[in-house]
């Protein structure tokens, strides 16, 4: 299993969140193997600078920038935990699951991913069809020239291209007026179940934690994901106010679920999410999750 690097504390006590965590971590980081604008070795390097004690890079439905980021916090000794965003879709809407310790050389995941990339470049075409219907003259190139080589097409390219040929002011305007859910040129994703997106995590050796579910999901909806074995809950993030935070770790409590937490950066002067460190996720936490991790590997 895929653990990189580790240190061990002996201080098990359950965290309050308190915001003057020193030790903090961020396990939920984008890269431009994604939809982040920086590399993965330039984010840990932020991670560094940021004084982070443990991170995580959890990409969209990529794995491109594990090896990459794992070998940039080898060199300096920083922890890392190898991630994933999957995004999930049934009849209630979205559900967006991290993957944490997954295997990037897991055969079906390896296969499952290459699919996924294609079929983003092919929702990415239609958007793009979309929009020329519309009278906004971007091309798929426009699109492809703001991603990375290595990394997949996704929505903010599309908004990113827009913005760069002057059909819009900023990245908000192009999801609000083109390509949000119900605009004229939105075109839905490919539907993984959350409980298949469940099973592919732990299939591939990772511990499944539902991302950033505190204000769009219901309990009842999280007791659904419980039953199909989720792993933990996102506590903390950007989108969680204190009743989230809250209502978020009673749950985990009740259900014996593992706590994460973190600020959901795609980059400098990005102005989606959080900023970089900006959530007080301990280390104690990280801990747990590769304990866990190590527990489950042994099996």
């Amino acid at each position: 299993m895929f653990l990189g690097v580790v240190q061990r504390v002996t201080d098990r006590d359950r965290f309050d969140a308190p915001s003057d965590v020193v030790d903090r971590i961020d396990l939920h980081l984008h890269s431009d193997r994604s939809d982040g604008l920086l590399g993965p070795a330039a984010v840990i390097a932020a991670a560094q600078e940021a004084g982070l004690r443990a991170v995580s890079l959890t990409d969209h439905d990529t794995l491109n920038g594990v090896e990459e980021a794992a070998e940039a916090a080898a060199e300096i000794g920083l922890p890392f935990v190898p991630g994933i965003e999957f995004s999930c879709y049934d009849d209630n809407g979205s559900t967006h699951l991290l993957g944490y310790f997954v295997d990037p050389s897991h055969a079906e995941l390896t296969e499952y991913l290459a699919n996924a990339r294609e079929l983003r470049v092919e929702r990415a075409q239609k958007m793009v069809e979309k929009l020329n219907r519309l009278s906004v003259e971007v091309t798929l190139d426009d699109v492809r020239a703001q991603a990375s080589e290595q990394g997949l097409i996704a929505r903010p390219h599309v908004a990113r291209a827009l913005v760069a040929g002057g059909w819009v002011k900023d990245y908000n305007e192009a999801f609000y007026r083109f390509i949000a859910d119900g605009q004229p040129a939105y075109v839905p994703t490919w539907r993984l179940s959350p409980a298949e997106g469940v099973r592919r995590i732990q299939d591939a050796g990772g511990l499944a934690i539902l991302a950033h579910g505190g204000k769009s999901h219901s309990e009842s909806a999280i007791r659904a994901l419980v039953d199909a074995g989720l792993d933990g809950l996102e506590t903390l993030h950007p989108e969680h106010g204190p009743y989230e935070v809250r209502r978020l770790r009673r749950l985990a409590e009740q259900h014996g679920l593992l706590e994460t937490g973190g600020s959901d950066w795609h980059g400098p002067h990005d102005g989606r999410r959080g900023q970089l460190a900006s959530q007080p996720v301990p280390y104690e936490w990280y801990v747990r999750l590769r304990d866990a991790a190590e527990e489950r590997a042994s099996q």
